[in-house]
């Protein structure tokens, strides 16, 4: 089956957060009681290409290892359906967001970069690795991107499934870019 056939079936896009949504790197500081802050940098076209998935009935999730609450800040902000964090094992979740969903593994995209997203990445119908993944990762997966993740990686898959779906022309003529 060729990317487009496999982009074309996706209902369901769960991505990681650290390395795919950001470029990977955590950055704390000081809060004005001294308690350590976390910090994340989000890309806004992938922000954007979010909300167009979404717009289109692609249903979003996310699946990180780690907890933040700047994640899930941003993912409530995107309308983010699934947010699940604190779960290096990801397996278990994804077989429990796709029994809630209803669907098939096919119907489902995941990104990730690390090793504990290759599991998941083996079990669905595309997977995407984000040019700046573990090059194992990069090895099992159908796409991997030209841009880094939160540098744009999103944004590429979810305009991938957007045209195999037949969306991005009205996308396009919505903002008056034919």
């Amino acid at each position: 089956m060729d990317l487009n056939e496999r982009a074309a079936k996706i209902k369901l896009l769960l991505m990681d957060v650290d390395g795919v949504w950001t470029d990977g790197k955590l950055h704390y500081t000081t809060g004005p009681n001294g308690e350590v802050v976390e910090t994340k940098a989000f890309n806004a076209q992938d922000g954007i290409a979010l909300r167009w998935a979404g717009w289109n009935g692609i249903t979003l999730g996310v699946i990180s290892g780690r907890n933040s609450p700047a994640t899930e800040h941003r993912a409530k902000q995107l309308e983010v359906k699934h947010i699940h964090q604190g779960h290096i094992e990801k397996v278990p979740i994804l077989e429990g967001i796709v029994k809630e969903e209803g669907i098939s593994l096919d119907e489902v995209a995941f990104v990730g970069d690390d090793l504990t997203d290759a599991i998941v990445m083996k079990r669905v119908g595309l997977a995407v690795a984000p040019a700046n993944a573990r090059e194992e990762v990069k090895r099992i997966a159908h796409l991997v991107t030209k841009s880094a993740g939160g540098d744009g990686a999103v944004r590429e898959v979810i305009e991938l499934i957007l045209k195999a779906q037949g969306h991005w022309r009205d996308l396009l003529a919505k903002y008056e870019v034919e």
